[in-house]
């Protein structure tokens, strides 16, 4: 069907208020998952927003839902920040569920404290930690959208024991370092003169994201895919396989990464980058619902 998803872990699921098949064209599992509708309460509880004071570092804004664990934590992609359509989206999810869950905006975006021309991915690094030490309680599943998937694996692999589970959408791991040793050693050293790197996108108001050469330099320190990534939770990977930015190759070398044994990677053939349609919506609220219904059997 016309905006199917591509599954390599067949998931099937209807709910009172939205009805969801996937029908796989290739599968690793033929597990399949079936229950009853799962009946939405009405909560209308509102989020405000909130500052995580840090004393050497700029200070967080932030928006928490109370509630049931584990939590959901959105980290936001490059220039993206916590208003973005999905991260809502998820709000919303967990709020009818009765689950906490925290969006926030990185130093240096959106309303949080910092100047974005000295950050760093290490910097914004720091930034995923300070939220999942001094905000978030309990176990947590982390939802990271493209250089967020990049930072949720770092967050992964220094909190493992409150970090339960991953969805990467769009997972950007290492893309920027790897795109930039692609070019050419003439284009490479007119980048490194300049100072700045400019890539064409039509995502950006400016028609292009200008990357400053040092914070490439600095976001090689934090490449992962050149050896297995010590990540053991599941992990639920989504990409749309018309994305013009991250190849969706990206997330299939991630499963591969990983040393999780519970991995499963969803191509949506008509999603692109930013996957906030309708249909890609529905299929990120199925993958959390499914891992909170996995992660409390277990416990």
């Amino acid at each position: 069907m016309a905006g199917s998803g591509l599954l390599v872990s067949v998931r099937r699921k209807s709910w009172a208020w939205a009805s969801i098949s996937f029908k796989p064209a290739a599968m690793l599992s033929s597990r399949r998952i079936e229950r009853s509708p799962r009946r939405i309460p009405v909560f209308r509880r509102k989020t405000t927003l909130s500052f995580l004071n840090r004393p050497d570092l700029p200070n967080l804004a932030y928006k928490r839902l109370k509630g049931k664990t584990p939590g959901v934590i959105f980290i936001p992609g490059y220039l993206s920040t916590m208003n973005g359509t999905k991260a809502v989206a998820v709000e919303e999810f967990c709020k009818s569920l009765g689950h906490s869950y925290i969006r926030f905006d990185y130093a240096g975006c959106g309303s949080s404290d910092g100047n974005f021309q000295e950050c760093t991915l290490g910097k914004w690094r720091k930034d995923v930690l300070s939220v999942i030490d001094d905000i978030a309680e309990g176990p947590q599943i982390l939802v990271g959208s493209s250089m967020g998937g990049w930072l949720m694996l770092h967050a992964a692999i220094a909190r493992p024991e409150k970090v339960v589970a991953l969805i990467g959408i769009a997972t950007a791991a290492d893309t920027l370092v790897s795109q930039f040793n692609q070019l050419s050693f003439e284009a490479k050293k007119e980048v490194e003169v300049n100072g700045t790197w400019k890539i064409p996108s039509k995502y950006s108001e400016d028609g292009h994201y200008l990357f400053k050469y040092s914070f490439i330099k600095e976001a090689e320190l934090h490449c992962l895919l050149h050896s297995p990534i010590p990540v053991k939770c599941p992990v639920r990977l989504l990409h749309g396989m018309k994305d013009d930015v991250i190849p969706w190759h990206t997330s299939m070398q991630v499963a591969d990464r990983v040393i999780s044994k519970d991995v499963d990677v969803i191509l949506r053939k008509n999603g692109d980058h930013r996957m906030k349609e309708k249909e890609d919506i529905k299929l990120l609220v199925c993958t959390i619902d499914d891992l909170i219904d996995k992660l409390s059997t277990v416990t």
